[in-house]
Order: C-alpha cells, then structure tokens, then sequence
C-alpha cells in the first residue's frame, strides 16, 4: 500500500487566487499599455522610425538620456555602497536619522528635487558658487544631469545593498585575515563576490529610474537642444508640436534600448547568482 503524502500547507493559502491576482495586475498595469504602444507604433511608417536615428537632435536626446543614466548608475552604486555599508556594519549617533534621509528622494516629489538641486547648484548657490568660481559648472550641463540621477538613483542601490551587507558573516572575514589576507584581498575575494548579486540589482533599478527620470531633471538641465535636452524632454516637446507619430517614433526607441539595456543586466545577473549563489 502506498504511503500517503500530505502536501504542506503554503505560508500564503490561496495560490490560484494570488497567482491570479498577480497576473492580472501585471496585464493590466504593464503589460496592456506597453503592449498598446507597441501595436500603435506598428501602425506607423518605417521612415518615422529611421527619422528618429536620421535626426541629430534626437539622436543627442537619446545618448544624453541613456549616457547619463548609465553613468549615474554606477557612481550611485559607488557611493550606495558606502552608505550601505555604514549603515549595516556601524553604530553611532544619529544613525535611524541617516538611514530615514536615504529614504527621503523615495518620498519627494522629482520636481521639488529638481528645485532643491537648481538652487543648489546654480552659480550663485551654496555649492554652485563655489565650484563655479574653481570653473565647475554644473548646473544647465550634463553634471547636473548626472546628479539629480545619482540623486534620485541612490536609494535603490542602498536599500538593495544594505539588507545584504547586514547577513553577511563577519568571522568570515576575520578568518581571512587570520589566514594572511589583508583588507584588500578580503573585500575583493570574500566581500564583494557575496555583494554582487545585489549590487547589479541595485544598478539596474538605478538605471531604470534614470531612463525615464523628468522632472528633477528639466529644473537642473538647462534643456538646451544638442546640450542638455534629454529624450522625455523632446517627447513633450514633439507632442505640444502635435507630432504624435515622431513623439511615438521616440518612445518606441526608448523602450527599445531600455528594453535590451535591462536584459543584459538581468542576464549578468542571473550569471552573478549562479556563480555567486547569492541575491
């Protein structure tokens, strides 16, 4: 007689109705409308969408958008790093009031950041004027581009990091350094292969969030054509011209390149997690 196996019951009852839920959600929400602008975008003339890399103006909106997230992503995943690891692995006064302040971009709205950055990084700003007088410019260039998406992209990195860094075990560690290993050889050999997985998860999110950022930016940027006008930018901007086609032309292409930009990172992050076993 066969043994009966009993099935042990889920953490969360109702797996066909979550399941559900969840793929509903999303259709709806990610999956219908970006299928929906894939199928308008089907309806458009082969010429729209070559006009888009024929046009030197979108072309410059497009490799400032991607250029600058790509950049912003990984000095935020420098300094996110850092922050994490001061977070996770010190104790010192007014450290809850440090890690809510990370929390801070999550919560305010991008065009008051926008403001905040403008203002502060303007010639005559508190920091502005100091580095316009050594000859940094950052405000109405791409450096102010650059840091309202480090600004924004900074959290993703550390709350990605930071749960991580927290688990790992510290005598791990010490037992290299007991074995001959200085700080360096430990972060490198020990540290950071366990960090990896996390750390790609948070640059990918970084750089989600930078692709598609608007508001901070347009207060910071200057939005000068060739110079400082990134893609969102000219998207509005050819919808107020009523280009609808070209203004669909563009997006097309940027969901495009985000598109495969995220594959790739989601790829070497599933290398990561294989070799690592960690994430």
């Amino acid at each position: 007689m066969a043994a009966l196996r009993l099935r042990s019951p889920s953490v969360l009852p109702g797996f066909g109705l979550t399941l559900g839920y969840t793929l509903t959600y999303l259709g709806l929400v990610v999956l219908v409308p970006l299928a929906a602008l894939a199928l308008r975008g089907a309806t458009l003339p082969v010429s729209e969408l070559t006009d888009v890399f024929a046009d030197s103006r979108s072309r410059a909106a497009i490799g400032l958008s991607f250029g600058s997230a790509l950049i912003a992503a990984a000095i935020a995943l420098v300094a996110g790093g850092v922050v994490a690891w001061v977070l996770a692995r010190y104790r010192f006064p007014g450290r809850r009031l440090l890690d809510a302040v990370v929390d801070l971009p999550f919560a305010l709205p991008t065009a008051v950041a926008g403001i905040a950055l403008a203002s502060v990084f303007d010639a005559t700003g508190w920091l502005g004027g100091p580095l316009s007088r050594l000859g940094v410019q950052v405000a109405y260039t791409q450096v102010g581009i650059v840091v309202a998406l480090v600004f924004i992209g900074l959290p993703f990195v550390v709350r990605s990091l930071q749960p991580v860094m927290e688990e790992l075990d510290v005598e791990v560690e010490e037992a290299a350094a007991t074995l001959g290993a200085s700080r360096l050889q430990a972060l490198l050999r020990v540290v950071l292969p366990g960090l990896l997985p996390a750390g790609i998860t948070g640059f990918a999110l970084a750089l989600a969030r930078a692709v598609g950022e608007y508001g901070s930016v347009v207060f910071i940027a200057g939005n000068l054509p060739f110079r400082t006008e990134i893609a969102p930018l000219l998207i509005i901007i050819r919808l107020e011209e009523f280009d609808y086609p070209g203004a669909m032309a563009l997006a097309l292409v940027m969901l495009g390149i985000s598109f495969a930009l995220l594959l790739a990172v989601n790829l070497v992050q599933a290398w990561t997690r294989r070799r690592f076993g960690r994430g």
